[in-house]
């Protein structure tokens, strides 16, 4: 069976499962989505068999998708308001953007099928429920507001870049990550084990 076909198998079970299932689902995934990281994590690095220049094209990706959380992060006013600066004005998920992108990169440092199979299931079941859980809460709270923002009908905001308020979101969590994982990822290049 392809990992396609598996897939398709895995939406048409999901299609069955009553809303009020799927949105418990989505609300369990996306709260353990970072537990749920370190386990992938772990994974990746048994399964990667990285060269030197897989880790080099792979850094240089992952840091893009980090600079783009960077980037919004610091326009994020998380659950104060529905920002529409920064990244936000031409995507809802710029956070999620740059995950991808930095999971990609991850990705192709490892040069393993299994960990680009392990990050597609990862990346497609966490963000898939962190974007419903969230983009629920923000219609809650926000209402209409929200729904012209999804319509691209809000007027976008002028606000600045604020390295204090990537701080405050917590950025310096993910670039920590970012660095020691392809720390490790290295290691495992100069030490093949």
């Amino acid at each position: 069976m392809s990992v396609m076909d598996w897939l398709a198998r895995q939406r048409a079970r999901l299609a069955e499962v009553p809303v009020r299932q799927r949105a418990r689902l989505a609300e369990v995934l996306a709260r353990r989505r970072v537990a749920l990281g370190f386990v992938t994590a772990v994974a990746t690095l048994v399964l990667a068999r990285p060269t030197w220049e897989s880790w080099v094209a792979g850094v240089l990706i992952a840091i893009a998708g980090e600079v783009i959380r960077v980037w919004a992060a610091g326009h994020l006013e998380k659950g104060r308001e529905v920002t529409r600066s920064g990244p936000y004005r031409w995507t809802a998920h710029p956070l999620y953007v740059g995950s991808s992108i930095l999971a990609l990169g991850v990705v192709i440092a490892s040069r393993s099928v299994p960990v680009a199979v392990l990050a597609a299931i990862y990346m497609g079941s966490t963000i898939t429920a962190a974007v419903r859980t969230e983009e629920a809460f923000l219609r809650r709270t926000f209402g209409d507001t929200y729904d012209r923002y999804q319509r691209s009908e809000a007027e976008p905001m002028v606000r600045r870049f604020s390295l204090a308020r990537a701080t405050a979101n917590r950025e310096y969590r993910a670039c920590v990550g970012l660095l020691i994982g392809f720390a490790l990822l290295a290691l495992k290049v100069a030490l093949p084990i």
